[in-house]
């Protein structure tokens, strides 16, 4: 399955999963559907989803993260290389990274987030919560993340 088919197949799924998506055009270009993918998909509240629908997305975020280029965290450079100071603790293991963070493989990203801890849910909004955990992160791993935050929808 191609990424036209699989871009295909994932807005259907939501628009069917939501009616009030039903009246949505289909752009004409891969383009405007990838767009129209994202869209849904940041409005889409965390939750389970079809495992048909999960092994989809899967496939094709996981393309398109290969495509870009990993950086994995050993090649970060840490702001003690970068700007030495004796009055900050843990220079040696604290990175800053300038570009597009969707190509991180790390344990931890420290960004923005709403008090409800999942982000922004303005479609195409472009804020940077937004390019990471609801555009290249799966609806299982947002819905899992929100259940070990024991559902709560604001922050305390």
């Amino acid at each position: 399955m191609n990424r036209e088919e699989q871009v295909r197949i994932l807005i259907d799924y939501l628009k069917k999963e939501n009616t009030g998506y039903a009246s949505l055009a289909d752009p004409v270009d891969y383009t405007g559907r990838r767009r129209l993918l994202r869209s849904l998909m940041n409005v889409r509240w965390p939750g389970e989803a079809d495992p048909e629908y999960t092994r989809i997305q899967d496939e094709l975020l996981k393309e398109e993260a290969e495509q870009k280029g990993i950086v994995e965290w050993g090649q970060l450079p840490t702001i003690g290389g970068q700007f030495p100071c004796e009055t900050i603790k843990n220079v040696d293991k604290i990175s800053l990274w300038r570009g597009d963070i969707t190509r991180l493989s790390v344990d931890a990203i420290v960004n923005a987030a709403n008090s409800q801890m999942l982000g922004c849910f303005v479609p195409c909004h472009g804020c940077s919560e937004q390019s990471a955990s609801r555009l290249f992160c799966t609806m299982s791993w947002l819905h899992r993340q929100r259940h070990s935050l024991g559902g709560r929808n604001s922050a305390s």
